[in-house]
């Protein structure tokens, strides 16, 4: 397998290079998912996976019990055999990520560090104990600090002592002829959308659930359920994270894999995936826009959806649709307000083929629905994603959230020498509706004076990937965020934006 999808990137649509489901086993670290190995594995439900997975718990490693296979330094640590027949196994994981970024108007201006250069690293050490093929334990352990200059916005998400990221107990069987398994306790939660929700990939403290996962996988069609609570890693002692009680994620998704074909003398697939994912959100994680700021409540938001994602010759495709219900309920009064919103995300694109630089053009549009911060009742219309989005998905300096929001994104990806990925992007940004704010990742935007353009700007931007090994990676970005004249007379800016990863893991 190429060096560059060792670790894949989630969306998959435009990935660097295109592999196949028998690649990713033969070469990678995945589970044995049959059609849903295919592309990045992110299809089976637990993440993109390729040697390497976003949850280390998603990798196989169990094809070392044959050390014939073993052909890496770190493969010693992959397998430990606890017992005879080696049917008691351990393996341990680990990732020490660097990060340092800098911005010259941090968050279109309104952020007064200007110039800042915030500087990360984190540590993330794991431990997957598989007693037989029905129950395994895992746990993983992190700890992390920031630092920098003209520095902001460090919380405890940033700055962590050791705690426990992950731990849970997961038990495996064969049920009504699929591969079924049950996940109780503390975990990552990947099976959805990674423009609606994703790993809280920008700080240190990637985000964690409190709960239990279930799902079956069929040679062509797959389910998976869900009741979780978010970890509440606000605490600054060690060993003190618990549960958030008021965020809750809750649902059930289907994912159907359609019959395979041909296309422009190349094959097709595709998934189909159909899903409910519920949100309770309180306080002030629950708060909406208002005319005088904001307001405090409890926030349900129901989202179904849809999402058809695959290959067709030369062409690849994700095109989703949520529509998001629910009620909103104010503190002060607890009176009630409707929700009725909705979000629809594509990415097209053409592979050249038979290119040397496997070069992807495509295209990315997305729309998420907007209201009005002047109306005190009747329905909100705003669309809100409050867990993490794939950060580069949107916008590479994060300052364009999925909340009243229009983009158009034409892009080309180029991967060189199997192990160098250039992708080049060119987001243009629209407010969905005037009578609502900018929205970012936490909140919205305050302007000196009334933004009432539509127009907010565009962010051309550029990464660059290089897997140096299989174990070292070499991440960048840069772009330069553009704001509208108009948006420049309310008191926002243009900035700069640069960051770099230089990722250790095993």
């Amino acid at each position: 397998m190429p060096h560059i999808v060792l670790y894949p990137h989630a969306t998959p649509t435009g990935q660097p290079i295109r592999t196949t489901g028998a690649q990713g086993r033969s070469s990678g670290r995945q589970y044995d998912w049959g059609v849903f190995n295919r592309g990045n594995g992110e299809a089976a439900g637990f993440g993109p996976v390729g040697q390497y997975g976003v949850a280390p718990w998603a990798e196989d490693w169990s094809r070392l019990r044959d050390k014939s296979k073993r052909t890496d330094p770190f493969d010693i640590l992959k397998y430990i055999a606890l017992n005879n027949s080696g049917s008691i196994w351990l393996s341990f994981s680990g990732e020490t990520r660097l990060r340092n970024w800098f911005e010259s108007r941090p968050n279109l201006g309104t952020q007064k560090n200007n110039d800042s250069g915030r500087f990360g690293v984190r540590n993330l050490y794991g431990a997957d104990l598989h007693l037989g093929s029905h129950v395994r334990l895992f746990g993983q352990l992190i700890n992390a600090d920031a630092g920098g200059w003209n520095g902001y916005g460090y919380g405890t998400t940033y700055r962590k002592r050791l705690d426990v990221q992950q731990a849970f107990i997961e038990t495996r069987w064969t049920m009504l002829g699929a591969k079924s398994g049950f996940m109780f306790g503390r975990q990552q939660f990947l099976d959805a959308p990674s423009y609606m929700l994703y790993n809280r990939e920008t700080p240190n403290v990637p985000l964690s659930w409190n709960g239990f996962r279930a799902y079956m996988v069929w040679p062509r069609l797959r389910i998976d359920g869900w009741d979780f609570v978010q970890t509440n890693d606000s605490y600054t002692k060690m060993f003190r994270d618990t549960e958030n009680y008021n965020t809750r994620l809750y649902g059930f998704n289907m994912t159907w894999s359609a019959p395979d074909g041909h296309f422009m003398g190349d094959r097709t697939y595709s998934f189909l995936d159909a899903f409910y994912i519920g949100y309770k959100l309180s306080g002030s994680s629950g708060a909406i826009a208002t005319a005088t700021g904001s307001s405090n409540g409890s926030n349900t938001r129901n989202n179904f959806g849809i999402r058809w994602h695959g290959i067709a010759g030369p062409f690849e495709f994700s095109l989703g649709g949520i529509w998001q219900g629910g009620v909103f309920r104010y503190a002060k009064t607890n009176e009630a307000r409707s929700v009725s919103s909705y979000a629809i995300n594509t990415l097209v694109g053409y592979r050249l083929p038979k290119n040397p630089f496997h070069t992807f053009l495509g295209l990315q549009t997305d729309v998420y629905s907007g209201g009005n911060k002047n109306k005190n009742s009747g329905t909100i219309g705003t669309y809100i994603s409050p867990f993490n989005p794939q950060t580069n998905y949107l916008d590479t300096t994060t300052y364009m959230t999925g909340s009243n929001l229009i983009s158009f994104a034409p892009l080309v990806r180029a991967t060189f020498v199997k192990s160098l990925s250039l992708q080049v992007k060119y987001p243009l940004f629209w407010r969905y509706s005037t009578q609502d704010p900018i929205y970012r990742s936490s909140g919205f935007y305050t302007f000196a004076h009334n933004f009432d353009g539509k127009f907010i700007g565009m962010a051309p931007q550029a990464s660059l990937t290089w897997q140096i090994t299989p174990h070292l990676s070499w991440t960048q970005y840069v772009s330069r965020f553009m704001t509208s004249h108009s948006l420049n007379r309310a008191g926002g800016s243009s900035a700069t934006y640069y960051q770099s990863n230089f990722v250790f893991r095993f």
